[in-house]
């Protein structure tokens, strides 16, 4: 049976769903992609291995945001595009990782796509494979 690629949380009802609730439905539709909390965060895991963070305010910076993994060139051609919307988050930014605001009008189907790469980088080659099928 093959995994489906995820979909933004809807709002079908006209009902404000939070970016948490929305970041959490995105990444736990991909295939045995798990959630634990870590640094008193809500984390996404594949395997074990961390491909997505949810951050609220980390140390006092005011951001909504979800970190991802991802590589060096990514990650500058992506702060260097649109800083408001993307930065290097702390700790991780100097693996490669992004940033993305959630409180800043990206689309959520691209903030989708982002955790999807996120998660191709981070899970074995056969359960990221599931998704091409």
């Amino acid at each position: 049976m093959a995994a489906r690629k995820p979909r933004a949380a809807g709002n079908r009802q006209g009902h404000n769903t939070s970016p948490l609730a929305k970041v959490r439905r995105i990444c736990l539709a991909l295939p045995e992609a798990t959630e634990k909390e870590a640094w008193g965060a809500p984390t996404f895991r594949v395997r074990n291995k961390l491909f997505a963070m949810y951050a609220h305010d980390v140390h006092g910076d005011g951001r909504i945001a979800v970190w991802l993994n991802s590589d060096a060139a990514t990650q500058q051609q992506l702060i260097a595009s649109d800083p408001e919307r993307f930065f290097s988050p702390p700790y991780v930014g100097s693996s490669g990782w992004i940033g993305i605001r959630l409180d800043r009008g990206l689309d959520w189907d691209v903030v989708a796509e982002f955790v999807l790469q996120a998660y191709r980088r981070t899970a074995p080659k056969r359960l990221a494979a599931l998704l091409e099928e």
